[in-house]
């Protein structure tokens, strides 16, 4: 699937990376307006990449979500903010113990409009001084884009038991739903 400007009246899209893609897929899909989520890799120059590959750090990949999503409900800046605040922005490289450049912060924009949109987010967090340090987030034009396996879409919600999600996805799942629960799908 070729990460494009596929939209349509109704529907836009987005493409975040942000650590892990379970973690960001996890939330995304729970907000209204947010019509699909699908995890993958984008940024890299590998073509066909599998997951011990990017893991690897070698396809110069990163983690990411593609989401489509009705502006109506939720604009672009307001999804590129809720992502701000569901990862830490200001560590290069890394999100938690997840390290290496496939959990790189990203956002890879498909317009310039959504350029500028996403500039314009991260210019007020750095002002604002929201966060201690700087934000690092690269902001790259969309490239290609390889879903992930099968069995990475709706990680968490088919594997709630498995390790990683009981100990750092729920946890962020869960503060976000307490922080933003007007937000969420009924």
């Amino acid at each position: 699937m070729e990460a494009t400007s596929a939209q349509t009246d109704n529907t836009d899209i987005a493409t975040l990376a942000g650590g892990c893609f379970w973690c960001l897929e996890a939330i995304f899909e729970q907000i209204k307006g947010v019509a699909t989520v699908e995890s993958g890799y984008i940024g890299g120059d590998v073509d066909n990449p599998t997951y011990e590959a990017v893991c690897g750090g070698n396809t110069g990949h990163a983690e990411a979500i593609h989401m489509t999503f009705d502006p109506r409900v939720n604009s672009y800046r307001e999804l590129v903010e809720l992502f701000f605040v569901i990862h830490d922005p200001t560590t290069l490289n890394r999100q938690g113990n997840d390290i290496g450049t496939q959990y790189r912060s990203a956002i890879f924009y498909h317009s310039e409009e959504q350029h500028k949109t996403a500039e314009s987010v991260i210019a007020v967090c750095n002002k604002e001084k929201l966060y201690p340090n700087p934000i690092v987030t690269q902001l790259l034009p969309a490239t290609k884009w390889y879903k992930a396996e099968a069995y990475h879409q709706r990680y968490f919600v088919r594997n709630p038991g498995q390790g990683y999600c009981q100990f750092v996805v729920a946890p962020k799942v869960a503060k976000f739903r307490k922080q933003f629960f007007s937000r969420l799908k009924t």
